[in-house]
């Protein structure tokens, strides 16, 4: 009897000790990642105020320190953390000057262009470490011109332009951001015959609105003297290496082929502050421009010139073979090592960058160190996880471009998806944007994160509002770090902010006083941003079958697909082969969900993981099919064929590009030959997402 109680006692403890002993769910871990217990907002604060101690602009020494400083904290995480670097062609400004001349008997005008200390500025002692306010790639000259105000400077601003029998030819264009790329803005300048281009901060955009409004320190608006500078360039990654990396002793493109290309600038330019923008808006003539090309209510009257103010406008710019460097963190997956789950975010900065992008650096660091924590309670990935950290992302998304262009065949067949946040946070609430197998899983996730502004509701229930469902945006501009990764080689891809703009943009405003005051003054907004990062990232790691659903997508192809009836209604193009491939996209999508229940219900004894892996399979390349070799016509580095950019705004986001471009080409020309083009165009697409639901099926024709 003694015997029994003893072996009895001793099976309980041995089967309490393999309880303890034994690794938790998955979804333990997803839950114990978003506690409070795990994220620390100090931490945050401290990470942030590190690395905007100085300006850092790619190929900085203070960037080189920063990236050191990602790389410690990597690997104090226990990251398999290494530096991706690349030597690139970068642009630095040597000398700029601008003057206006106006009538008699008012005297002329030499700008300064400097941005101005405020009074008690802890950062003025490095002040003079931030570059004169330029664009980078700016082509290098010197202009003299009467001014036309140009309002945005879209396509068409100047199709109003020439309505109102306005000459641009031979003009300095003045134009105000907040529409569209700025490298566009002067592209479309040059297009239109003008041989320079100013663009300001205009005070209705960026300045609070009125004489009356207060500006940062005292407030969050741009300072009249505020320069939003940034790249000019049209294009991804180094332009001496346009679809090849940037590695030691490679080929590369002359200066001269550069041009060609026509991704830089063929005229001068320079950004200007709200300040000077109103001053030679005061020096032109001419008809009065249309109300909503109006400033706010204490600006001047803005007309269109040109004229009578004429502007000297003069830049020289030198091109640098620069160092960049990407900093790399790796967690191996236990089960699937080679498959990729990826998160990213760029470090450089224009100026001090407290909110572009260092407020995503900051969180970035913060899930490691959650990671990290997670790791010593058991936890291990399925998939590999891969943090990256990219450099020179202002200038053109380089760092990351090179990286995915070294890596491109490894990744086209790893890659399960990419998770990006540039700025974490601009201010309050929730934006998202991703392709659309994704858009289950951010809402979900959405669900399980507190509101950091709102400690009563969930993400989701801030991010819905009064709506049945929240807004997620695609990703066809070329605003960050994702574009490589869905528009090139195919990944699925998400990215996330709270907010989606600032007033102090791209300015040397944009320091750690403006976060702490305005932007998120507990860091509990980068808190949040941190949670729904890592747990969306966890989800697409730990997951058994990859949460992706193409029935959203072929949703919002189809939805997509009536817009464009519109577009081409009476010009004889059909749409059948376009609906058709749809609908089986539709079909298959539902077909491999079913198949994901059907697995799912099965033992996990007696799970096939081949069968398992092999769906995964499917999922995971199933993007890649929406991919062309030959790209777009005339952009072949953009091969996705359902989201690139808008030909005319970088920005933008365009769903079937090949498409519409093809359509803007025909509605100008209007010959049997161009919308022949667009039918061409229409069955492209199709071909592709038909390859997308043979990918789906499984199953060979």
């Amino acid at each position: 009897m003694f015997k029994t109680a003893i072996t009895c006692f001793l099976a309980i403890a041995t089967s309490f000790s393999f309880l303890l002993s034994s690794p938790q769910p998955k979804s333990f871990y997803h839950s114990l990642y978003t506690s409070t217990s795990l994220s620390d907002n100090v931490s945050i604060s401290h990470h942030l105020h590190t690395l905007t101690r100085r300006p850092h602009v790619a190929g900085s020494e203070a960037n080189a320190e920063a990236a050191a400083y990602v790389l410690s904290v990597f690997t104090s995480c226990s990251l398999e953390s290494h530096i991706a670097s690349y030597g690139v062609s970068l642009t630095y400004p040597v000398s700029r000057s601008l003057s206006l001349t106006r009538p008699p008997p008012q005297p002329p005008i030499t700008f300064a262009l400097r941005q101005e200390i405020y009074e008690g500025d802890p950062y003025a002692d490095v002040a003079d470490e931030v570059l004169p306010t330029f664009h980078g790639y700016a082509k290098s000259g010197t202009v003299i011109g009467p001014v036309v105000y140009v309002n945005y400077g879209r396509v068409e601003d100047y199709v109003t332009l020439k309505e109102m029998v306005v000459n641009v030819t031979g003009t300095v264009v003045l134009a105000r951001y907040g529409q569209i790329f700025r490298g566009d803005i002067v592209h479309n300048a040059f297009e239109a015959g003008a041989a320079g281009a100013l663009i300001f901060t205009d005070r209705k955009d960026y300045g609070g609105g009125s004489d009356d409004a207060r500006w940062f320190p005292d407030d969050k608006w741009m300072p009249p003297s505020g320069v939003q500078v940034g790249s000019v360039y049209d294009g991804t990654g180094d332009p001496t290496t346009p679809g090849w990396p940037s590695s030691e002793g490679c080929e590369r493109l002359s200066k001269e082929e550069v041009e060609k290309a026509g991704n830089v600038p063929l005229i001068p330019s320079l950004p200007i502050s709200a300040k000077d923008g109103e001053t030679i808006m005061r020096s032109i003539g001419g008809e009065v421009a249309n109300e909503d090309w109006q400033g706010d209510k204490d600006a001047p009257i803005y007309r269109v010139g040109p004229g009578p103010g004429v502007v000297n406008l003069s830049y020289t710019g030198e091109y640098v073979m620069a160092t960049i460097q990407n900093v790399i963190g790796i967690i191996p997956g236990t089960e699937e090592p080679d498959r990729l789950v990826i998160l990213g975010n760029h470090r450089d900065a224009w100026t001090f960058g407290a909110v572009d992008p260092n407020s995503g650096t900051a969180a970035l660091l913060e899930v490691a160190q959650r990671l990290n924590k997670l790791q010593k309670r058991g936890w291990k990935p399925r998939r590999t996880i891969v943090l990256c950290n990219w450099d020179a992302e202002e200038y053109g998304l380089i760092g990351s471009t090179e990286w995915v262009e070294e890596n491109r065949e490894m990744l086209a067949s790893r890659a399960v998806a990419y998770l990006n946040i540039d700025s974490a946070v601009h201010e309050a609430g929730f934006h998202a944007s991703a392709t659309p197998q994704l858009d289950e899983l951010l809402k979900q996730a959405a669900k399980q994160v507190q509101d950091p502004d709102n400690s009563s509701q969930t993400i989701y229930d801030s991010w819905t509002g009064s709506s049945n469902s929240p807004v997620i945006g695609r990703l066809g501009g070329g605003g960050s770090d994702y574009a490589a990764f869905i528009q090139h080689i195919g990944v699925p891809v998400a990215d996330m902010s709270f907010g989606t703009g600032y007033p102090v943009y791209h300015s040397m405003y944009d320091d750690f006083i403006w976060m702490e005051k305005f932007g998120d003054p507990t860091f509990q907004r980068h808190v949040a941003a941190a949670s729904m990062w890592g747990l969306v990232a966890l989800q697409l790691a730990d997951e058994e079958f990859l949460p992706f659903n193409y029935l959203s997508y072929a949703f919002e192809l189809q939805k997509s697909t009536k817009d464009l009836e519109n577009e081409v209604s009476g010009k004889g193009i059909s749409l059948i082969p376009l609906f058709k491939s749809i609908e089986e996209l539709a079909k298959a999508a539902a077909k491999i969900d079913n198949e994901k229940k059907a697995k799912g219900w099965a033992s996990t004894w007696k799970k096939d993981q081949y069968k398992v892996r092999e769906l995964n399979d499917r999922l995971m390349m199933a993007e890649r099919a929406f991919t062309d070799r030959d790209g777009l016509s005339g952009r072949p580095w953009y091969k996705h064929l359902i989201y690139a950019p808008s030909k005319h705004n970088d920005y933008g986001s365009k769903y079937f590009p090949a498409i519409d471009d093809a359509i803007e080409e025909a509605m100008k020309l209007n010959t049997a030959k161009s919308w022949h083009t667009v039918q061409h165009e229409v069955w492209r697409v199709s071909r592709a997402v038909r390859h997308a639901s043979l990918v789906l099926n499984g199953k060979l024709t």
